[in-house]
């Protein structure tokens, strides 16, 4: 498992002057409410320092319970999306401290963070090579022994790591790209949002025969998934 990031500074004030630690806490009893009751992802959201992930004007708002910009037309994901994203990715799976999972759309690296936490290996993947960047800087001070960054195109995964026991995205398209199927172990699952407009949070579930179940849990609203790299 990963080193907690809390040794980056879990008492220490963020640019705006508030104590990360208590806000962080505030921002947990949020997420909570809302319906989140995984005891793991909860504690993961408190251990990492999202301020560190989001541009320092913004830094007041980190710990709300909503998505802001990262710039190149991206968003950090609110902690309630992330939240909920690792606790279907977590439903059923007794060994996650040993389970490796792709992540296609690393952005400001503050969600593979979080998923360092539960999973004992993250690959994340991200197109854009300035957010790609980014997230290395941003990673890096948190000593993430378990994370591996990767620029290049999450449509297409990353084959050269699979298979993976989840996969977890944070871009919506109108299917799930068959690579990732194809890179997911059997009995694996994929937590992604699919649709345009209409976007359900949905599990993929792939059997011994390698056909999938796919079940819609919630609406939601992501960027589109794209394919290439920028």
């Amino acid at each position: 498992m990963s080193r907690s990031p809390t040794e980056a500074g879990a008492g220490e004030q963020n640019p705006s002057g508030l104590v990360s630690a208590r806000v962080r806490d505030r921002m947990v009893e949020r997420v909570r409410e809302l319906g989140i009751r995984d005891s793991r992802v909860l504690e993961a959201l408190r251990i990492v320092p999202r301020h560190l992930f989001v541009d320092e004007a913004l830094a007041s708002r980190a710990y709300e319970d909503t998505a802001l910009p990262i710039g190149h037309g991206q968003t950090i994901s609110q902690p309630y999306i992330v939240a909920r994203t690792a606790e279907l990715a977590l439903e059923d799976l007794p060994d996650a401290h040993t389970a490796r999972v792709l992540e296609v759309g690393t952005g400001c690296g503050y969600a593979a963070a979080v998923l360092a936490q539960l999973f004992g290996e993250v690959v994340s993947v991200e197109r854009l090579r300035a957010l790609h960047e980014r997230a290395r800087a941003n990673v890096r001070p948190l000593r993430l022994s378990n994370v591996r960054l990767i620029f290049g195109d999450g449509a297409q995964g990353v084959a050269a790591a699979a298979p993976y026991r989840c996969i977890v995205a944070a871009a919506a398209g109108d299917e799930i790209p068959p690579a990732w199927i194809e890179q997911l172990e059997v009995g694996g699952r994929i937590v992604a949002p699919v649709g345009t407009w209409n976007q359900q949070l949905t599990i993929v579930i792939k059997d011994a025969s390698g056909r999938v179940q796919k079940s819609g849990k919630e609406p939601v609203r992501f960027v589109p998934l794209r394919g290439g790299v920028g």
